[in-house]
């Protein structure tokens, strides 16, 4: 498995990330399973946050850390700063209480990857990367990133960091797939889209991908007729995504490969850095990912996919 080099991190991120959102304590034996058949894989980094599974999967990861001796073999991204009742939370005191309970669950004094969940564009970029710095400076995270952040604010942040000699944002987390999203699947998320490519391309700042499958919208499951899925219909049905499909599924048959797997492969052959946050919850779909890592397409396959060419 390939891997991405991320500036402040001594060891390279595998292009396939484990998902983790349904991990809780309540179900170790299927976490211990899956977290196994991952870095059998290859994979070596597992992505969680504050409030998957009400901090319940940060929970179940240092548990498996701890008793399996697992900690200096993995990459840990976590993230915080997402909205609550009380809404943006991404300011000091919050930050500094959410990353705090975070290491505490995960059982370990430093987190690798650091992501704010959700941007708060009323607070000065200036002011949030002093926090972060704070917190790279004292060893309690090795980088951080944006996990849906606009393009705009992370260049402003990258410019306002090489300004004033800090450290600045080294990944994004949007979502990045061959489908793409006509809405957001869930509020305030990003999705990449044609000046978004374009900027990471220019930039070469890594994505690390969430729903790199399109919710297993390339399945084979789904059709344009079926709309029983609400939630697919609505962010990823129209005309345009399902001749994406179409091409995908025509391309797999040239490959001999499956659909779903050259979605991923759109997603880890892009022409800058990234990385492909998986969920699978068996060890054939587990084997199905790895296996898409292997699939090259070229830049034409790539734009064709895309409906970029005819």
């Amino acid at each position: 498995m390939r891997n991405i080099q991320i500036k402040n991190i001594k060891k390279p991120v595998s292009e396939l990330i484990m998902g983790t959102d349904y991990f809780t304590p309540d179900i170790m034996d299927k976490v211990t399973e899956v977290l196994n058949d991952y870095i059998e894989i290859g994979g070596n980094t597992i992505d969680t946050a504050f409030i998957y599974a009400g901090g319940k999967s940060e929970e179940a990861i240092g548990i498996w850390m701890e008793e399996n001796k697992r900690r200096d073999d993995v990459l840990i991204l976590t993230k915080g700063g997402h909205p609550n009742q009380n809404g943006p939370q991404v300011n000091r005191q919050a930050i500094n209480q959410e990353l705090e309970t975070s290491l505490e669950r995960l059982r370990t004094d430093y987190i690798d990857l650091y992501a704010l969940h959700r941007d708060d564009p009323s607070v000065p970029v200036g002011e949030i990367l002093e926090i972060l710095n704070e917190h790279v400076e004292a060893g309690r995270i090795g980088a951080f990133g944006g996990s849906n952040w606009s393009k705009e604010r992370l260049q402003e942040a990258n410019d306002y960091a090489v300004k004033h000699g800090l450290v600045g944002f080294t990944y994004s987390s949007p979502n990045l797939s061959l489908a793409k999203a006509i809405e957001p699947y869930w509020a305030d998320c990003i999705s990449v889209d044609d000046e978004t490519l374009a900027w990471h391309e220019e930039t070469g700042l890594p994505i690390f991908s969430w729903s790199s499958q399109a919710r297993g919208f390339f399945t084979g499951r789904f059709t344009p007729e079926d709309r029983s899925n609400e939630d697919l219909v609505r962010v990823f049905y129209n005309d345009e995504n399902w001749e994406r499909y179409r091409r995908a599924e025509q391309l797999a048959k040239e490959k001999g490969v499956e659909t779903i797997q050259i979605s991923l492969a759109y997603v880890l052959n892009q022409s800058f850095p990234t990385a492909a946050i998986i969920g699978p919850q068996n060890k054939k779909e587990m084997l199905s990912c790895k296996e898409a890592t292997n699939i090259s397409l070229t830049q034409d396959e790539v734009k064709w996919l895309d409906l970029r060419t005819k």
